[in-house]
């Protein structure tokens, strides 16, 4: 990704180049920059679908659950450093 000045840049550059270019030369790229849009909105479309579909089949998952699954998770690995350290004191004392 480019920076905002490196993006400026280059839009003025090709503003320049277009300037420049044949009638013919623009209708020419004007249709290869609308299809590369339309190619875009396709795949975009795609992946709403497939998201759609993947919500259908396998359902969704709240904020709660997710809440709650972080929980869990945080929880388990308080009590594995606990019994980490309890046992490092244990083995201290031997």
């Amino acid at each position: 990704m480019k920076s905002a000045h490196e993006r400026e840049q280059l839009i003025k550059d090709i503003n320049v180049l277009l300037h420049q270019a044949y009638d013919s030369t623009l209708d020419e790229i004007y249709t290869l920059l609308k299809r590369i849009d339309d190619i875009d909105d396709e795949e975009d479309l795609k992946a709403i679908k497939e998201a759609r579909e993947d919500i259908r089949i396998n359902g969704t998952v709240s904020w709660d659950e997710i809440q709650n699954e972080f929980h869990k998770s945080d929880y388990q690995l308080l009590n594995r450093e606990i019994s980490s350290y309890s046992l490092c004191l244990c083995l201290e004392k031997l």
